[in-house]
């Protein structure tokens, strides 16, 4: 992995696994960067109609880690103080502070990262819908999903400060 103006930058020779990992931690520190410099009812700003927030993403994000990397693969989970099929996973509530979610994703990348660190792209898993996914698929899909969030984080920051990026300036 190799940083370029303060972002881990995939690398252009790397292998298959080593790359996906490290696309996935160049958008998973965008997510955090998005945070910074904002006070606690700025990063729970809803800014669309659906109830879209930075802290709400957050916490998907971390929610989703521990489902798609851990879950799927038989490994443990800590207990989850929200649901996350009823969409609790898409908010902060008064009780969550943004110090709390923010460790939470820590701990959720922290135990995705032991999964893929330990297991090979071709084991195999069973997801919470009952599919059958390999590593290398769950990897893709948490890249995508990772991404798309990030993106929609830049949107939500710019309206709010009109800060924009894909990664801290370096």
């Amino acid at each position: 992995m190799t940083t370029h103006q303060g972002a881990v930058r995939v690398p252009y020779t790397g292998g298959e696994k080593e790359s996906l990992h490290a696309s996935l931690n160049r958008h998973r520190d965008a997510v955090l960067w998005k945070l910074e410099g904002l006070d606690d009812e700025q990063v729970r700003r809803v800014m669309t109609p659906s109830g879209t927030n930075l802290l709400g993403l957050v916490k998907h994000l971390a929610s989703v880690e521990y489902g798609w990397f851990c879950s799927t693969f038989g490994r443990e989970v800590e207990p989850l103080w929200f649901d996350p099929f009823k969409n609790e996973d898409m908010s902060a509530g008064q009780g969550e502070t943004t110090e709390q979610i923010v460790a939470f994703y820590g701990r959720a990348r922290a135990a995705a990262d032991r999964t893929i660190s330990e297991l090979s792209l071709d084991e195999l898993g069973t997801s919470w819908n009952g599919t059958t996914v390999s590593l290398r698929w769950v990897l893709i899909h948490m890249v995508e999903d990772t991404a798309r969030h990030a993106g929609h984080m830049d949107i939500l920051r710019e309206l709010i400060d009109g800060r924009t990026g894909d990664h801290r300036p370096g």
